[in-house]
């Protein structure tokens, strides 16, 4: 990656806390809640975090093109050539206007269809994740501060830590729960999920529902920066820059958890 740096990271950062903040202004008085062409709800906040996210990247990164869940134009497949940001401006927007504060601001750089760099911030709970590919991944307050290494767990095999979607727990992920040595199940929302992960807090997270690449880049990008997998059910690595920007069921996990890719 040509400017994988410090200095890259640092400005995704800065990005991602900015917007943070500006969510935080619209938190608990969302206003009017718009349904888009997909039932999905859609805020101001959201549209006024992607205009500053989209227009910040195009300023400091110019020629790398945006592809952004709130503009249907980026979705176009010539968008996605070798090397493109994924936004999601507020990832978790249901979580975002019932003020559960699992809510985040997710931006990711494509490389060669993989995540190489992202950044997750949730700043109702106050917690920042950042990670580039051969740089190591690292968490920080969410409006800014001292930054600390992230590190994975070692998993305990026989009882699992497993993270899960607490508005998809679909038939399919509740058969995989079954099927697996689950010791404990922590809930969730958004892209936190692979960030507990990538922080020692959970061992693996399966996933058997609809996502979209902008849902999931930036936080399989904290996660493999530390050392984590994401897969789909065939083992072949998650990529981006498929047709529709659509994912299959995958699952992240870390080094040394054992499972069984019940489906």
């Amino acid at each position: 990656m040509a400017d994988r740096s410090d200095d890259m990271i640092a400005t995704l950062c800065a990005l991602a806390i900015e917007g943070g903040r500006i969510a935080m202004r619209h938190y608990g008085e969302v206003g009017e809640v718009q349904a888009k062409a997909d039932s999905s709800p859609l805020t101001a906040a959201d549209l006024e975090v992607d205009q500053y996210l989209c227009e910040g990247l195009a300023a400091r990164f110019p020629g790398t093109a945006v592809v952004t869940e709130e503009r249907a134009a980026t979705h176009a497949p010539e968008r996605a050539a070798s090397r493109f940001f994924l936004v999601d401006p507020i990832d978790g927007t249901k979580e975002f206007i019932q003020a559960r504060g699992e809510f985040t601001i997710n931006i990711a750089l494509i490389e060669d269809r993989r995540p190489v760099a992202g950044v997750v911030c949730a700043p109702a709970i106050g917690r920042l994740f950042a990670g580039a590919a051969g740089a190591g991944a690292f968490e920080m307050p969410a409006t800014g501060g001292p930054q600390r290494p992230l590190s994975l767990a070692s998993p305990d095999n026989e009882a699992l830590v497993v993270v899960a979607s607490r508005s998809h727990l679909t038939p399919e992920t509740q058969h995989f729960l079954d099927t697996n040595r689950v010791g404990r199940l922590t809930n969730a929302g958004s892209s936190l999920k692979f960030c507990l992960l990538a922080a020692g807090e959970a061992d693996l997270y399966p996933r058997f529902g609809p996502t979209m690449e902008w849902d999931t880049a930036a936080g399989h990008a904290v996660l493999a920066a530390a050392g984590g997998f994401v897969e789909e059910i065939s083992g072949r690595p998650l990529e981006y820059g498929k047709p529709g920007y659509r994912n299959p069921f995958f699952i992240a996990y870390t080094p040394g958890t054992q499972f069984k890719r019940a489906a």
